[in-house]
């Protein structure tokens, strides 16, 4: 799920990189408001690792075949962090895998850290609810919603660019099935990236819980 080079007009790339200055700017005033800042840094960039690589974890989920995204999953537990953390892996991910692009970079980081952000918004929700349900019920359960949310959001804008910037050239009606194809293969997508957050969050709830602390 990541825009390549040459797809879409040269205005959305400079949007794109407009919205993700912005937004990395925000994040990094955000987190020089947390009183010891550095000490979520090697979170920070184990995480990014983790979201560097998934995107070679291949799921065959018919029509189509898709990649782990995690988004959702760094924005619940990194809080302001994962924009920046999404920007590097991106970017990586550019250079190394050509998967996505430099010029595509600001679309692909926007498209991908702002739901992220929304994600760390949703599992914060967490303590409006634990005194009705309790810890152990909501922190899973926002987990998922903002692991499955994250990734649902990033699909959403990713096809509505790749649908309405169809290149002339091409059969406007076989890419439109096959966009289509896609779509629907990321609806099991964003249960198993909901799942796999939850799964996380429980496990550091029970052996390291400081490490959600961050938000």
């Amino acid at each position: 799920m990541h825009v390549p080079d040459g797809l879409l007009p040269a205005k959305i790339y400079l949007g794109g990189y407009a919205i993700a200055s912005l937004s990395t700017w925000y994040s990094l005033r955000q987190i020089h408001r947390y009183s010891h800042p550095e000490e979520n840094v090697p979170k920070a960039s184990l995480l990014t690792a983790a979201f560097f690589l998934a995107t070679l974890i291949h799921l065959p989920i018919p029509p189509a075949s898709v990649h782990l995204v995690l988004n959702g999953m760094l924005g619940a537990v990194l809080g302001y962090y994962a924009f920046p953390a999404i920007l590097i892996g991106l970017f990586f991910q550019a250079v190394m895998f050509g998967h996505g692009g430099l010029t595509t970079l600001g679309v692909n980081a926007s498209m991908m850290g702002l739901p992220a952000l929304l994600a760390g918004y949703i599992f914060h929700q967490r303590h409006v609810f634990q005194k009705s349900f309790g810890e152990k019920v909501a922190t899973p359960v926002f987990a998922f919603l903002a692991g499955a949310i994250g990734l649902g959001l990033s699909a959403a804008v990713f096809f509505s660019l790749v649908i309405t910037n169809i290149p002339a050239d091409l059969d406007a009606n076989a890419e439109k099935a096959a966009i289509y194809g896609l779509m629907v293969a990321h609806i099991p997508l964003m249960a198993i990236e909901g799942v796999f957050t939850a799964m996380l969050v429980a496990f550091l709830q029970r052996v390291k819980p400081e490490l959600l602390e961050t938000i």
